[in-house]
């Protein structure tokens, strides 16, 4: 299953710094797209702003099926404060980017499966699809907005994955 959260994840990286590569933020010193696993990072008093941040939350498999399915929750969560040149007044159509530029990252809803533990990655015999995404509401937290977006992911388990 790890192959198909990496595939997921780099996925999305890879479409983000095509959709809005001034989208990026700044840990441990590199510059990179702005989007994180939250599971791969060292924990954080505040979320990021302006980044999208993805959980891994709910696993389910279909056992009777020649290969095992494993479908997994992906949240997605992320938060702006709008932009300093607006004093935040703008918060509201920052998030509305943000949606607009997740539903980019989403579409298409598949991506060839990789083994990304070799370098370079190699392409393994599957695809890893997920469904539409499920927009939560915005939540209000003093000068921020944020939302949760669940999104499923499925992925047979090949030959020799652990």
């Amino acid at each position: 299953m790890q192959n198909a959260k990496d595939t997921f994840y780099i996925t999305l990286r890879s479409r983000l710094a095509t959709v809005n590569p001034a989208r990026t933020m700044t840990l441990r010193s590199v510059t990179r797209p702005g989007i994180l696993v939250n599971e791969a990072e060292a924990p954080m008093p505040q979320p990021l702003l302006d980044a999208f941040a993805l959980s891994w939350t709910g696993l389910a498999a279909d056992l009777q099926m020649p290969a095992i399915l494993a479908q997994m929750t992906c949240e997605i969560q992320y938060f702006t404060a709008g932009t300093q040149a607006n004093a935040g007044l703008d918060r509201g159509r920052c998030l509305e980017e943000m949606d607009y530029e997740l539903l980019k990252l989403l579409y298409p809803y598949s991506a060839q499966k990789m083994n990304y533990t070799q370098n370079p990655a190699v392409a393994m015999e599957t695809m890893v699809f997920w469904s539409e995404p499920e927009f939560g509401p915005v939540v209000a937290l003093r000068d921020r907005l944020s939302r949760t977006v669940k999104v499923s992911v499925f992925a047979f388990q090949e030959q020799g994955e652990q």
